[in-house]
């Protein structure tokens, strides 16, 4: 399962388990299971880790978590020899950013993995290795892990399909257009407010129109343009951008901020880059990323001191 798998179901767990969270079981005694280079595994950090695993739904063996607390040993221990080493803030902020997907701040998370008798500094080492050996492997090892134009030619051409020339990706040129609606307004104000967006809409035939009367009205913002290709985009605004008439708006939509729509600019055939070079091109990165970690690991984990202690070493040996 990747990391990224993995906290994804994460996060689906956790929000099960506010709804059944129980009381935190009273801590056993510590004892060092393995010694990576000085520093104490302890059969609490396997047990935590454990029940990690139990809520995001991973089924391992005590051996395959042990394993992997010894390659995040060794991954942070790797990362400070270049000086690879995040700040407590940066990992909080991760922390954080992970509570925040599930609707969650950090406090909340932190209670809600305590009732599951977790301590947050179990996810937080982990995520702390990650992190380190992510931003190690894409440091050291960033010209092997380019993905070339003739890489993706030749996947293309291997597939049966040869992307050049192909005007199935555009460059659009667009300006944000955003009608604002306080929070606290009622829903009549968000209605009064696409009445008028579709009023001026057909009075918009070129961004110097919409320059023009949408800066002259209240509470209405149109920000400077923004450049995206067809494989920055999700299908479906890809879509209505392309059945959109250059210099014309998109229809209003209903957000947060308010009513928004999109002046078109532009729109451009283009080969710099498609959706399917797009994706060929972060799977063959993610392929090379995995096969360069994977040979790195094995060459800093046989370097490394382990020592196994009481039962972990007769584990260790069958």
């Amino acid at each position: 399962m990747t990391k990224v798998i993995f906290y994804r179901v994460l996060g689906a767990a956790l929000l099960c388990a506010a709804l059944t969270c129980g009381q935190p079981g009273a801590a056993r005694a510590q004892s060092v299971a393995v010694m990576v280079n000085g520093e104490p595994i302890t059969t609490f950090d396997i047990e935590q880790r454990m029940k990690l695993d139990r809520l995001s739904h991973q089924s391992r063996s005590r051996q395959q978590v042990l394993d992997e607390l010894i390659d995040e040993k060794v991954k942070v221990r790797e990362g400070k020899k270049y000086g690879v080493s995040p700040s407590d803030s940066d990992i909080d902020s991760s922390f954080a950013t992970m509570g925040s997907r599930m609707r969650m701040s950090a406090d909340q998370l932190t209670k809600m993995l305590s009732a599951q008798g977790i301590r947050p500094e179990t996810l937080k080492s982990k995520i702390k290795a990650d992190m380190v050996w992510t931003s190690l492997i894409r440091g050291r090892f960033k010209d092997s892990l380019l993905v070339g134009e003739k890489d993706i030619q030749a996947k293309l051409a291997a597939g049966g399909s040869d992307d050049k020339g192909t005007p199935d990706s555009f460059e659009y040129q667009m300006r944000p257009i955003v009608l604002i609606v306080s929070r606290s307004s009622d829903s009549g104000a968000m209605e009064a407010r696409r009445k008028e967006a579709e009023s001026l809409r057909g009075r918009v035939q070129s961004c110097a129109d919409a320059d023009r009367i949408f800066k002259a009205l209240p509470n209405t913002a149109i920000r400077s343009t923004v450049v995206k290709t067809s494989a920055d985009l999700p299908p479906a605004l890809r879509e209505i951008l392309d059945k959109t008439p250059v210099g014309q708006l998109t229809a209003p939509e209903a957000t947060r901020q308010g009513i928004e729509m999109v002046a078109l600019c532009g729109r451009k055939p283009t080969t710099a880059d498609t959706p399917k070079k797009r994706e060929i091109r972060e799977k063959m990165f993610a392929d090379k990323f995995q096969a360069k970690s994977k040979d790195y690991l094995r060459e800093v984990r046989n370097a490394a001191m382990i020592e196994y202690r009481g039962t972990e070493a007769g584990r260790s040996s069958r």
